[in-house]
């Protein structure tokens, strides 16, 4: 075979590879996720929160709220509705064994909610989704207290930030 030939024959073939290659990226669905293409921003806006129970629950829901509507509040009139869980744990993980303390732990904050339209009461979404925040133990009490409650609002934030991306997901559907 003469090099020619085989100059053509990878000429050839790159040639496919490439309009496979751009044939593939054409038919590409990837979009950003706040695309105002399919309203999201209104859709996001037009979602009522069920109210906290406890701390953690409510900075989770003001931090929902703040996402969902860019810092308006929550509609008047909501489109949907979102049934809200949150619960939080602490636990200590890294025990000192020559001191007999706790230098480490980790705030784990879940939240289990349901997306319903509000009118017909029909539901759309029932998901469960979880933050982790890992912190540091002080030998003082009141820093402590004080960390642990840093650790769960970085956490319910986080759970926030998740949450709301999968309402916009959903609904964007």
């Amino acid at each position: 075979m003469s090099s020619d030939s085989r100059n053509t024959i990878t000429r050839r073939a790159m040639l496919i590879g490439t309009a496979g290659l751009l044939g593939g990226l054409a038919s590409c669905q990837v979009r950003p996720l706040y695309s105002e293409a399919k309203g999201t921003r209104r859709l996001m806006a037009s979602i009522a929160f069920s109210d906290a129970t406890d701390r953690v629950g409510q900075v989770v829901r003001n931090r929902l709220i703040f996402l969902a509507a860019g810092g308006q509040g929550e509609p008047a009139h909501p489109e949907y509705l979102v049934n809200l869980s949150v619960s939080s744990s602490v636990s200590e993980v890294l025990p000192d064994q020559s001191t007999n303390t706790l230098s480490a732990g980790r705030v784990v904050v879940r939240g289990d909610y349901v997306l319903k339209k509000a009118k017909e009461g029909t539901v759309l979404r029932i998901a469960h989704r979880q933050s982790v925040a890992l912190l540091d133990f002080p030998g003082q009490e009141y820093a402590k207290l004080r960390a642990i409650r840093d650790g769960e609002n970085r956490a319910a934030n986080e759970l926030a930030e998740l949450i709301a991306a999968d309402l916009a997901a959903v609904l964007t559907r």
